[in-house]
């Protein structure tokens, strides 16, 4: 059975940081570019930020542009996003996600699987 389980998440406060790690299981995702989306209440999912299969490549949304950091170890099957000079606005359940097929950034980030989210909260 194939798994995204993210962990990480919980309480800070505005300037915090947290490390987020989704950790992918039932077949290899070494090969799979993977990404972390956001729902925020009251709005929909968001895209976060995305990696190509070899780390080489990565992409952010303007609004996290420059305090988070997405990364992987693909010995450990494991996917990170580390999230620094939190903000309010950063409140939200935070999804990994993993696209098997795709050739990003050479093709279009087509998602396969998705975890099923942990809770950030930012105090201000």
């Amino acid at each position: 059975q194939v798994q995204l389980v993210e962990s990480g998440g919980g309480l800070v406060q505005a300037g915090g940081s947290l490390r987020l790690s989704c950790a992918a299981s039932g077949r290899s995702f070494s090969r799979a570019a993977m990404g972390w989306f956001r729902l925020q209440p009251g709005k929909g999912r968001e895209f976060v930020a995305v990696i190509s299969w070899s780390g080489a490549s990565t992409y952010y949304a303007d609004a996290v542009k420059g305090r988070f950091t997405i990364s992987r170890d693909n010995a450990k099957d494991t996917l990170y996003l580390q999230m620094n000079s939190l903000k309010p606005e950063d409140t939200a359940v935070y999804y990994c996600s993993a696209a098997m097929s795709s050739e990003w950034p050479k093709g279009p980030y087509d998602i396969d699987y998705w975890g099923q989210g942990t809770q950030v909260t930012v105090s201000s």
